[in-house]
Parts: structure tokens; C-alpha cells; sequence
């Protein structure tokens, strides 16, 4: 599998290369193990993302992990692949074999630098620690060409000691060199210190590559960073989502962003593909079963929507007034707007549009006053309660299928077996379909794609839980896909099964009202011609 990457082309701004760990140094975060095939399709969405430098996993781990680095090495000849080694013969001959099919590859070693890390951990002096490094350098310089050598918590470390340590593995053949901030302790500032002294202070210093790696402990990954590459880095280790260990990494999508948005300022670009961005963020989630902040930049559910009135107002007229990116350039689905009781009527009239719902001012003002008034009750009011106010106040309903009733059947030992009551809304006819699935909400699912007929692909349920006790009330948001467009539906209910149902159905409501509105717009525009 060969990426060609945009950073192979010519460009005034120095290329930053991205180097992923997200399943080697990500992947150690406390429950985000990863099996061997999760890890497998994962490196190929960070193929198709853009990604430089892959590291796949730490090969003396375990046999599993062996196997997944060889695979990946063997299928993604496109990618420069790392093999990850403590400075010991062992970890570098099992990194050196399981990455010996990869077109290009390269030796990842580390080794404390710090005197904390010598005095508690390696117990082992200066001197010792610096042979060690010497020594296994050499060692797999024998195997491979590309050696990147790590010096860990080099932000916590003597300077003078990070530089003699620095300009011995040169001087062994060390090709990269990485200052990894391991307990994102540093400052922005002292961090760029560290990179332009040792690129000054240590002999050939000025001959090798500069690497950052830095954790996100005081929220200061991505500003380390940006100063790293300030200071000459021109490469920056990251994860997708910014997981890893405590606090995690530096985050992919938040490094990439800063880059893209601010290129000119900072006079650097990277090779990666912004639309595959969305995309590689929820497979990542989803593998690892680590949900992603709401407030999460970039990714975030928040990051691209908007309550407030003023900036709902905003947005409408100019997506450049509250928004720096465009979300949909990363494959994000296009949803800015939320309404909640800071909406403005601007904003309802426009979500209603969506659904080919027109409202006179009268109309309008109606549906805004009930509006304001479920909004203090729910929060956030989902599109299925917003089309279900503006039938009652126009007297119409809008809604292609309306969810009359629903029951669903569990236990222990049997299938799951659902039953639901749809309502057509031209005909109104009430059809009731059962349907069974290895939990309710499959179960659920399955009579309701027998009872609306769209042909949709079922594409992603979300649930959130909105409070806590025993009345707590839970969040849902379906996507289906049909011909490329995807349509979300969300509804809030106590029963979040119910809650899932009414968003699958709104959903497809949404894809039949769209349809029509096609339908009418294209024959409009044939009569016209």
C-alpha cells in the first residue's frame, strides 16, 4: 500500500514530519489495549491519513504485538516504520525482526537521562548510562541505516549531561534525535531552549534530525511542541485524540490543525490529509473504547456547534465569523448549530428549513415561545421534539413516520425480541413489526428498518447520559448514510432505548423530507428550462 503524500511537493514552508505512536506509546493507556487486528486496521487509516513515521507497538512485548509490527511492516511499504527498543540487545533484536519487511524502517531506542530516572529506576550512575547508550547504538547500527535515539525525560535533565549523551549515539551513528518532555513538565520556552542548545552544544549535532515528543500533564503538548519546532524540531511524535499515558500525548489533530490554520505564522506545513481526520479519530475511539470530550478540540462534539443566538446569527450569514476552521475540510459531518434556550429564532427557522418546513412570522413566533419553554426542560431540544412543536403549532404533521409504541423483551438466555408500532403519515396507517437482536437496541433497530423503507446504511449510534440518578435522561444520536449524505437524528428520553428508537426514526424522516425537497427543487428547475 503506497500514500502518496502532499508534503512531496514543492513548498516555501519547512515540512514537518508526523510521527504517530498512537499504537505503540498511545496504546499504553490504562484499558486502551488493542488486539493485533485492531492494531492492523488502524496503521492502514494512518497510511490513508498521511502519517510520515508509524510506530506500531513495542515487538518484545508479546508474541501478539510481534506479529501485528511484522504485519504492518509488511503491508504499508508507503510509511517509514519504527521498531520500538529499550537499550537492550533483546528488545533490538525483536524490534530489528519484526520490522525487517518494511521498505523503510527505522530503530526507535531509549534509555533514561534524568537523575531521578538513574538514582529510583535504573540505578545506575551517569557514566554507566552513557556506555549503555553507546554500546547499544552501535549495536543496532548494524541492522539498520535510520537510528532515532531517545533520552528519556530529557526536559528533567542536566543540560550538559542531555548534550554529552546526545553527541555520543552521533557519534555511534544515531540518525534522529528525540528530547521527549516524559512528564510534560516543561514550559514552552524552556522546552525551545533545549532543542537549539543541543543542536549547538553537541558535535554533529547540526548533521542529524530533531524530534519532539512531549505529554500533555500540564496541558502544554502542543504549545512544546510548536516550540520545539520553533527551535528546529522537524518532526513532532503525536497520537490520535491525544491519548497516552496520565494526561496522554500530543495531540494529532490539534498539532496538525495549529500548523495548517497558522502557516504562515509559524512557516511550517505537514503531509497530512485533513479530510481523513474525523474519520481516523472515532476508528481510534471506537478500538479503544475511549469516548472523546465533548469540549475536545478539533474532534470534540462542541468543537464545530454553537447555542448561542449571536453566534447562530453569525454563522448563518458568515461561517468565518465564529469559526476558524472549516470543519467539513476534515471529514467532520456539518452540524454547527444546537439549539437550546440560548437559540435564537433565526436558528430554529433555519434547522426547520432542513426539513422542508416553512413557517410564516405567526408560525414562527409560536414555535419559538413552546420552543423556549421544552428547552429549560431539556437542555438541548433534539430535531424530533423541534418537527414534533412545529406540527402542533401549524396543525400538520411533517413527520413522514411517527413512533407509536414500543416494547422490547430481554433476559439472560434468549435473543432479544423488540416489537414497535409506526404510524405513516399520508396514509395514517399503523403497522406493527417485531424484530430480534443480541441486545434491545439491535433488536429495535431491525423492526424499524423492516417498517420505513429507506435504504440506508445504519452507520453510527451514540448515547449520552445527560444526568445522573434515578430519573436521569439519556441522549441519542443516530447516522445513516444513504448515497453519501449522512443524516444524524438525536432524541432524549429516561428510556434510552426509546431515546435510540426516535432518533433512528428521525433520521430517516430526515432522509425522506430531503428526498422530497430534491424532488420538488428538480422538478421546479425542469419546468423553468
Amino acid at each position: 500500500m503506497t500514500i502518496n503524500h502532499p508534503s512531496q511537493t514543492q513548498s516555501a514552508n519547512k515540512i514537518i514530519r508526523i510521527f504517530d505512536t498512537t499504537l505503540r506509546d498511545g496504546e499504553q493507556s490504562p484499558g486502551a489495549t488493542l488486539r493485533p487486528e485492531q492494531k492492523i486496521v488502524l496503521a492502514r487509516q494512518l497510511a490513508k491519513l498521511g502519517i510520515d513515521v508509524i510506530e506500531p507497538g513495542f515487538p518484545i512485548s508479546s508474541p501478539g504485538e510481534f506479529a501485528a509490527v511484522q504485519q504492518i511492516s509488511r503491508e504499508l511499504q508507503g510509511v517509514e516504520i519504527v521498531g520500538f527498543a529499550r537499550a537492550i540487545k533483546g528488545d533490538i533484536d525483536a524490534a530489528v525482526r519484526s520490522t525487517m519487511d518494511a521498505a523503510r524502517r527505522r530503530l526507535h531506542l531509549f534509555i533514561s537521562s534524568s537523575d531521578i530516572h538513574l538514582d529510583f529506576q535504573l540505578k545506575k550512575s551517569r557514566e554507566q548510562v552513557l556506555a549503555i547508550a553507546r554500546e547499544m547504538v552501535a549495536y543496532g547500527k548494524q541492522f539498520v541505516d535510520e537510528i532515532e535515539f531517545s533520552p528519556m525525560d530529557a526536559s528533567r535533565s542536566g543540560r550538559d549531561f542531555v548534550i554529552e549523551m546526545v553527541e555520543a549515539v552521533i557519534a555511534e551513528g544515531a540518525t534522529v534525535i528525540n528530547l521527549p518532555d516524559t512528564l510534560g513538565y516543561a514550559l514552552p520556552e524552556e522546552y525551545g531552549e533545549l532543542f537549539r542548545s543541543v543542536r549547538a552544544g553537541a558535535r554533529g549535532g547540526d548533521k542529524v534530525q530533531y524530534s519532539a515528543h512531549c505529554h500533555n500533564d500540564l496541558g502544554l503538548a502542543v504549545a512544546n511542541s510548536l516550540a520545539a519546532i520553533n527551535a528546529g524540531a522537524t518532526q513532532v511524535e503525536v497520537t490520535v485524540n491525544g491519548i497516552g499515558e496520565r494526561a496522554g500525548n500530543c495531540s494529532l489533530e490539534e498539532l496538525v490543525m495549529a500548523i495548517e490554520t497558522r502557516k504562515s505564522a509559524i512557516g511550517a506545513e505537514t503531509g497530512i490529509v485533513m479530510s481523513e481526520i474525523y474519520e481516523t479519530s472515532r476508528m481510534v475511539s471506537r478500538a479503544m473504547n475511549f469516548p472523546i470530550a465533548y469540549n475536545k478540540p478539533i474532534v470534540g462534539r462542541n468543537a464545530f456547534q454553537h447555542e448561542s443566538g449571536i453566534h447562530q446569527d453569525g454563522l448563518l450569514k458568515n461561517r468565518n465569523t465564529y469559526e476558524i476552521m472549516d470543519p467539513e475540510a476534515m471529514g467532520i459531518p456539518r452540524s454547527m448549530i444546537v439549539l437550546g434556550k440560548h437559540s435564537g429564532r433565526h436558528a430554529i427557522k433555519h434547522r426547520l428549513a432542513g426539513y422542508g418546513i416553512e413557517l410564516n412570522e405567526e408560525q414562527l413566533l409560536d414555535v419559538y415561545n413552546r420552543f423556549i419553554e421544552k428547552a429549560d426542560e431539556m437542555k438541548i431540544v433534539p430535531d424530533d421534539v423541534l418537527v414534533r412543536l412545529a406540527s402542533e403549532s401549524t396543525d400538520t404533521q411533517h413527520d413522514p413516520y411517527t413512533l407509536v409504541d414500543l416494547q422490547v423483551l430481554a433476559g439472560t438466555q434468549r435473543s432479544r425480541i423488540a416489537s414497535v408500532t409506526i404510524r405513516e403519515r399520508d396514509s395514517q396507517e399503523e403497522r406493527t413489526l417485531t424484530g430480534t437482536g443480541k441486545g434491545p437496541l439491535e433488536a429495535v433497530i431491525h423492526c424499524l428498518q423492516q417498517a420505513i423503507p429507506v435504504t440506508a446504511e445504519f452507520e453510527d449510534l451514540e448515547l449520552h447520559s445527560l444526568s445522573t440518578g434515578e430519573d436521569a435522561r439519556g441522549e441519542a444520536i443516530v447516522a445513516i448514510v444513504h448515497n453519501n449524505r449522512r443524516y444524524t437524528g438525536t432524541a432524549v428520553h429516561n428510556d434510552i432505548i426509546l431515546a435510540a428508537a426516535e432518533a433512528y426514526v428521525s433520521a430517516c424522516n430526515q432522509l425522506l423530507m430531503s428526498a422530497q425537497e430534491d424532488a420538488a427543487e428538480e422538478l421546479v428547475q425542469k419546468k423553468s428550462s
